[in-house]
């Protein structure tokens, strides 16, 4: 299952059914799961483990090294799911010791052509990135974000859960859960609706969830206010908790970032 072009290093542990196409580079401790497949000429640069079923497709650079002044070399690692698809030349880069010393990301991920994830993101569960997507260092994106095309995320922003990112948004401030933000400068839109259907969000949810953005951002009220009257009007959802949460964070956070230093 290992063409006889490509590299792999004696210290790799390779899983069973693993297909290696021809010109792959498979690096120094590296860990591969079961059932992977890596098309021709994609590498895996060093430190880096990847759980099972991950298809690796042309071009694509898993653990490379951080791109980052900070970085001098120390060891540091990527860590990846299980089930995840990579495909053309989309790069994730290894973590920094200033910033935990691993980048992160979860599992059924489709990471498009031309993607990039930086140095120390932690990116969650079934994350759909278009092609294109650029994150920043030190990004987080919660489980079921979605981005359009050519996206790119500042460094430290977070992107909240089922949010969706339109294409080509510059996303400067953390991009609040469960609503889609869009444009340059970017602002919230409306609500995920089809994200949240797909998801099971229940119809119930998803209309308070709507009556909370057409509060929060086309009336422009304060924050405390519009969650006071949501409350006052019956049962606050998880995921309402789960908004008002993110959004506090966010305004503890510098620049509109809850995790900016």
């Amino acid at each position: 299952m290992i063409h006889a072009t490509a590299f792999v290093d004696p210290t790799a542990e390779i899983g069973s059914d693993v297909t290696i196409g021809p010109g792959v580079y498979i690096g120094p401790n590296v860990t591969i799961g079961d059932d992977c497949v890596f098309h021709h000429h994609s590498s895996v640069v060093c430190n880096t483990r990847i759980g099972q079923r991950c298809v690796v497709h042309p071009g694509a650079v898993l653990g490379g090294d951080p791109q980052d002044q900070k970085w001098n070399g120390e060891e540091t690692w990527a860590e990846i799911g299980s089930d995840n698809l990579f495909r053309e030349h989309c790069t994730i880069n290894r973590g920094t010791a200033q910033g935990g010393g691993v980048t992160r990301l979860g599992n059924g991920c489709m990471i498009l052509a031309s993607s990039h994830v930086a140095h120390d993101c932690v990116v969650g569960n079934e994350i759909i990135m278009a092609n294109g997507v650029l994150l920043g260092g030190h990004v987080v994106v919660e489980d079921q974000a979605g981005f359009g095309g050519l996206a790119a995320v500042h460094h430290y922003a977070t992107v909240g859960r089922l949010a969706f990112i339109g294409g080509m948004t510059r996303v400067t401030t953390d991009a609040p859960p469960y609503l889609i933000t869009e444009g340059n400068p970017s602002r919230v839109r409306a609500t995920n609706s089809v994200g949240m259907k797909r998801a099971g969000i229940s119809d119930d949810v998803a209309a308070w969830l709507k009556e909370a953005q057409r509060l929060l951002y086309n009336n422009n009220m304060i924050r405390r206010e519009a969650f006071e009257l949501l409350e006052r009007r019956g049962h606050v959802p998880e995921e309402g908790i789960h908004l008002r949460s993110f959004l506090r964070a966010t305004e503890t956070g510098r620049q509109g970032r809850a995790r900016q230093p």
